[in-house]
């Protein structure tokens, strides 16, 4: 093979291919993801625990968090924050630790953490939902107290009137927060071990894109032959 066909092959081997339609925007968009998601898990988000869990997340800069236990669970929470605002994470797994919050607060707490990923409730249904229909105010004042803000999604709650209500964050970021929602996948099934897990799950990282497939809803993907993971458990979730 003579030189100048030598250099005509090597030429057309690595000549640049053009870029599929959008390449640019969703770089862009992605780019914007990782910054904004720095920009509220860097200095200015401290994230506290115990050895049983996430006990605080708050604005200013990371403390000390004493004990091996908690320094594993504040890095788990804050590994599970950055997936959920990338768009890659539709639950929580880290242990939150809310011993030291008032009963009453506990209680509001944990029924706005069965408030399903991407929908939103008012603070009157947390009220009727924990027995006390009246006190739709304390309700309130007990969410805008939140401890462990994000990972116990207060941010689902809203006014009964459909306005956004308060936020330790922000009324830009919970806003942000529920269009995020509304844009995550929430369940996404394996097409080689017909397995649906929730988005986030140790499970979907090693699905090859090509076999990863959204669905609905559990039932729809067992409609197809889907069983639900074992280890995330999409049915109980649900």
């Amino acid at each position: 093979m003579t030189a100048d066909r030598f250099d005509a092959l090597l030429a057309r081997h690595f000549r640049p291919e053009a870029l599929p339609a959008g390449f640019a925007a969703r770089v862009a968009r992605a780019a914007q993801i990782v910054r904004d998601g720095d920009d509220l898990l860097g200095s200015r988000l401290a994230i506290e625990a115990t050895s049983r869990g996430v006990s605080a997340i708050r604005p200013g800069p990371q403390g000390d968090l004493g004990t091996a236990a908690a320094r594993r669970h504040a890095e788990r929470a804050r590994l599970e924050l950055a997936e959920y605002l990338a768009g890659q994470r539709a639950f929580f797994s880290v242990p939150v630790d809310l011993s030291q919050v008032p009963a009453f607060q506990r209680n509001v707490l944990e029924m706005a953490g069965r408030i399903p990923f991407g929908e939103v409730r008012a603070y009157a249904w947390v009220a009727e939902a924990i027995g006390h229909p009246r006190a739709v105010r304390a309700v309130g004042t007990a969410l805008g107290r939140n401890p462990v803000p994000l990972i116990m999604p207060c941010h689902r709650v809203l006014r009964s009137d459909g306005s956004l209500g308060g936020y330790l964050f922000g009324l830009d970021v919970k806003r942000r927060l529920l269009e995020l929602e509304r844009s995550t996948p929430v369940l996404e099934g394996c097409a080689s071990t017909r397995i649906v897990c929730r988005v986030g799950c140790v499970h979907g990282r090693h699905m090859r894109p090509d076999n990863r497939i959204v669905f609905a809803s559990v039932d729809d993907a067992r409609s197809v032959g889907y069983r639900p993971c074992k280890v995330c458990r999409p049915s109980a979730a649900a």
